[in-house]
């Protein structure tokens, strides 16, 4: 089924502004902003097999003598019955040729210029060097942005910019009085910089009950914990039972703290549930709380007990491991790290850290469930939420091994916070490179956002070319330093190239230009001088028939420079076919288009001794066009690389962005337009030759959305 947005007459129009302001109503149907006039234009897809109104039959503007003269060399006039159309193909040819004498003569004798034609394809015949612009920029606000001398629409909350970069204490802990033998939370911070202290770790289900007991089953934990943290010769603890904060600033503060608790504290007590409900399940429950990752790694010692028993045992990371992370590939490796057996890049091990936190449980979220869309946001002068569960709780517990923090806020989602988290962390470019990535599952919203990549890249391996500016109140990542380029889709334009020199060719070029008058010359001397009238009939006449072979000929020859285009067509379209509709087609040994090897989701590499991309691709897409993807199978021409490219998006991409490098070659992110909320939408990405981008015109700010 082809996707396509509702429309009915009771939907209100669309309002969208074009690049001086202005604005323009217009339905829900797919819209692109022209090039040329920078306005917003309804999009009109040349497809294979083309249904609906949007879509039409494949055409060209290429040069009408050279489609003919292949054509005509192609099909033979005898074989299948067509010598009738053979015959006036033939004749539409060299009707080409007397029309170009006659221009000619024209020019020579009365010239005049066909170069203000208005139209918006006036200059296609001309080699620019450059792919033609996306002329449309971001121009909203920032609901959090990178630099301070931007507004960010963002609500503060009370006491954020009073937080420090980091607390080497934490604000509270629970010390013993010694004399009234009573546990009191004390908040002097010059007893606290001189008390040590052990951090207790827990699952909050393993602790208490929510219900009419809770109160109760709230003591009896904390009562455990006293005799635990005595029987370890300590006489004070931090638990976030009994030391979080009451007020949404100190809850906060305390959130983002968390870090410097565990990476101060002597010693971390795991505090598990009965091992009569079993030790495995204890330890399993536990490994899936979000915190247990941090808490473990930052500590500088582990010990465990179950709350059924008085034996305190020892830890080391690596029983840690064994006992509580049941996807131990990635624990394993992020173990090995902390512990120095097994070093790893700090951008990596960030990334396994992310991906270990986020498989974990939150307050808000179960195991493994992936967050709500993005909400829309508390803007300036409005309240932000100050009750309930943070939303962002695994980006707070990721963000302690991060070398900057951000402050929490309730408001905010995970794909909000990490795009904060990852600006004030520059070095890293976490968002940025996301970006570039090609996820299995493109969500709706926050398209940007990716956890794995179907080049089965790493987030490690992404040389991002791009700076994140800001995240809106939409979710969108507004990102700077982008080159962007238009993708063609009406059509296919009349493409300016340039072969090898050749002075055969340029002679034999210019020979069937030489039969009309040749032919014309012998007719009118015939009667005067008729054996040479006869000899140039016969020799027009000859030249005229030999004149597509010789005209193709001219035109052969390997391509070394063209206009660059990138153009678009639905549905799985011939390597000659392409040949055909760009420069007329190709002979001999020549191809005028190539396979990409490694560029899509359906490229195949030769295994030939010189790199380059299977036949086998086509079918692989013509078979997925048929399939479940049907209506979804799309051909990308670049013919700067003279590459093409078959991919699969849920709408025609009309913007194509260079964002990073990665494996030797450029990620180049394809994008549908939304006019009407000033966003792109990320629907595939390819791999293309990096040097392309170089004839990439430089942009302003694009939200990704």
């Amino acid at each position: 089924m082809r996707w396509q947005l509702p429309f009915t007459k009771k939907d209100n129009p669309i309002t969208c502004y074009d690049d001086l302001n202005n604005p323009k109503s217009h339905g829900l149907e797919q819209r692109y902003v022209s090039p040329t006039t920078g306005t917003c234009r309804k999009l009109v897809v040349q497809a294979v097999t083309p249904s609906g109104k949007s879509e039409i039959a494949i055409s060209s503007h290429t040069n009408q003598a050279s489609k003919l003269a292949m054509w005509l060399l192609s099909n033979s006039p005898i074989r299948g019955w067509i010598i009738f159309e053979w015959i006036a193909r033939w004749l539409w040819f060299t009707s080409k040729l007397l029309w170009s004498f006659a221009w000619l003569l024209a020019q020579l004798f009365a010239p005049f210029d066909l170069s203000d034609d208005p139209g918006e394809d006036t200059a296609d015949l001309f080699n620019t060097g450059f792919y033609k612009p996306y002329v449309r920029g971001f121009r909203g606000q920032l609901w959090a942005a990178r630099s301070p001398m931007e507004h960010s629409a963002r609500a503060i909350e009370d006491g954020e910019t009073d937080i420090p970069t980091h607390s080497i204490y934490p604000r509270l802990l629970v010390i013993r009085d010694p004399i009234r033998n009573e546990w009191i939370p004390c908040a002097d911070r010059e007893i606290i910089i001189r008390t040590k202290f052990i951090a207790i770790s827990y699952r909050a289900t393993d602790a208490y009950t929510r219900g009419p007991n809770q109160d109760i089953e709230k003591a009896q934990f904390t009562e455990e914990v006293h005799a635990a943290v005595l029987g370890l010769k300590y006489d004070a603890y931090w638990c976030d039972l009994e030391c979080v904060g009451e007020t949404p600033a100190e809850k906060n503060l305390d959130l983002y703290c968390m870090a410097d608790v565990y990476r101060g504290a002597e010693l971390t007590l795991i505090m598990l549930g009965k091992s009569a409900d079993g030790e495995n399940e204890c330890w399993k429950g536990w490994g899936e709380r979000v915190w247990t990752m941090p808490e473990a790694l930052l500590s500088s010692r582990l010990c465990y007990k179950f709350r059924d028993r008085d034996l305190v045992t020892p830890l080391s990371l690596f029983e840690l491991a064994n006992l509580a992370y049941t996807n131990s590939d990635i624990e394993q490796a992020i173990v090995n790290a902390y512990s120095g057996k097994d070093p790893l890049e700090r951008l990596e091990r960030l990334t396994l850290l992310k991906s270990a936190i986020w498989r974990r449980g939150t307050a808000a979220l179960a195991p493994g469930v992936a967050p709500p869309p993005p909400p829309k946001l508390d803007m300036t002068g409005k309240k932000s939420d100050t009750s309930g569960a943070y939303k962002a709780e695994r980006v707070y517990a990721l963000m302690g091994f991060f070398e900057h923090r951000i402050h929490p806020n309730r408001s905010e989602d995970d794909l909000r916070a990490l795009v904060r988290l990852s600006m004030a962390n520059d070095n890293d470019h976490i968002a940025e490179r996301m970006v570039s990535m090609l996820p299995s599952t493109i969500t709706k919203t926050a398209c940007w956002y990716s956890d794995d990549d179907i080049y089965r890249a790493n987030l490690w391996d992404i040389v991002p070319d791009i700076q994140v500016a800001g995240v809106t109140e939409n979710g969108a990542l507004v990102v700077d330093g982008c080159r962007a380029a238009a993708i063609r889709w009406k059509d296919f334009p009349e493409v300016a190239f340039v072969t090898t020199d050749s002075l055969r060719r340029t002679i034999i070029g210019f020979v069937p230009y030489l039969s009309w008058p040749a032919l014309i010359i012998g007719l009118g001397i015939v009667t005067t001088y008729r054996t040479g009238g006869i000899a140039l009939i016969i020799i027009g006449v000859v030249l005229l028939i030999l004149s597509p072979r010789l005209f193709v000929f001219s035109q052969s020859g390997r391509i070394v420079s063209t206009q660059p285009w990138f153009i678009g067509v639905k549905g799985a379209m011939r390597k000659e076919d392409v040949e055909m509709h760009l420069y007329g087609g190709a002979r001999g040994h020549f191809p005028r288009m190539y396979f990409t090897p490694s560029g899509s989701q359906f490229s195949v590499p030769e295994r030939s001794t010189e790199r380059g991309g299977s036949f086998k691709q086509y079918d692989d897409a013509k078979l997925a066009d048929s399939g479940r993807d049907a209506g979804h199978i799309y051909t990308l021409i670049d013919t700067c690389s003279s590459t093409m490219y078959y991919f699969r998006a849920e709408r025609p991409p009309t913007v194509c962005i260079f964002t990073g490098r990665e494996g030797g070659l450029g990620r180049f992110v394809l994008c549908s337009e939304r006019c009407h909320i000033n966003e792109l939408h990320k629907e595939t990405v390819l791999r293309m030759p990096t040097e392309i981008s170089q004839k990439m015109e430089l942009c302003g700010w694009l939200a990704l959305g």
